[in-house]
């Protein structure tokens, strides 16, 4: 594992820790919170905030056996963990889309229910600026660092956000339209529902891409195959495959070179490519290059 890879994989590591030190306390003073002022939204949120730490267990997990080296059973390392923890959270995400959604119906059914207390507005809104402020956090480190499975436990704090904004506008209605509004925050809940649906398969899709090896974007293509080409006796680049694994990318690459040159000659330039790619900032992880005669 380069220096590079190294610091990426602590930065998500902490990223993720600090989620889930923030989501158990959350889930404690909002299911706490809601029950003492009778509000089956704030006590369903808290409940998602007590499954989003296990989400977080679960990219935590992830970003560290992703970051194993290779050994005799894996050779080719473990990056995989990497996007199979992604496909985890974010269906994680969709599920608890769901799961609010079946509550929100069963509030909106419950016959006479309780109105929620005044003082569970304020703690939603403390709620709401944490989870915020840990949702750009972590999608800030997750971006530099290229790690799917963090922008998706990102989400999940941006969900639990969305779903306390709905619980707050919920019981903002219940209060103070009086008697008959006691449903207004199922109905805020069920739109939240959408937002987070929506995120977790777009998530899941991402994850699903990167465990089907889909190319890399044309931008990383494109960085590539001119670094490549910029090595001395390069003559082009004829072939050029990469694929996103774990915190990094993985580079096939077809070198053209002048055929009259020798096999020895021919396997330094290939090496010089290799080392060329994995020491800049393109986050590239391995390199097969493949040297072939110049038309």
């Amino acid at each position: 594992m380069t220096i590079q890879q190294s610091d990426s994989a602590a930065h998500g590591l902490r990223a993720s820790l600090a989620g889930i030190v923030v989501n158990a306390v959350l889930a404690c003073v909002k299911i706490a919170t809601g029950v003492l002022g009778s509000s089956y939204a704030l006590i369903a949120d808290g409940i998602e905030s007590a499954a989003d730490i296990i989400s977080s267990l679960v990219v935590w997990s992830g970003l560290k056996v992703a970051i194993k080296p290779a050994d005799k059973e894996h050779p080719y390392g473990h990056g995989k963990a990497e996007s199979l923890a992604a496909l985890v959270v974010s269906g994680a995400l969709v599920s608890a889309a769901i799961l609010i959604a079946v509550q929100s119906v069963h509030k909106m059914l419950a016959p006479d229910p309780p109105a929620p207390k005044w003082f569970t507005l304020p703690v939603l809104v403390v709620v709401i600026a944490l989870k915020e402020v840990l949702f750009r956090y972590v999608v800030k480190t997750a971006d530099s660092i290229e790690s799917t499975s963090l922008r998706g436990d990102a989400w999940h704090h941006r969900s639990d956000a969305i779903t306390s904004v709905a619980a707050f506008i919920g019981i903002s209605i219940a209060l103070i339209g009086g008697k008959g509004y006691e449903q207004g925050d199922a109905w805020g809940a069920m739109l939240a529902c959408l937002v987070i649906g929506f995120n977790g398969l777009r998530l899941l899709r991402v994850a699903a891409d990167e465990l089907m090896d889909r190319a890399a974007p044309e931008g990383q293509m494109i960085a590539v195959r001119g670094l490549a080409a910029a090595v001395p006796r390069v003559k082009s680049i004829e072939k050029c495959l990469i694929r996103k694994y774990g915190l990094g990318y993985v580079v096939d690459i077809h070198v053209e070179v002048d055929g009259g040159m020798t096999v020895r000659e021919g396997h330094h330039i290939a090496h010089e490519v290799k080392d060329t790619l994995i020491k800049s900032e393109l986050k590239v992880v391995d390199v097969l290059v493949h040297i072939e005669p110049a038309t």
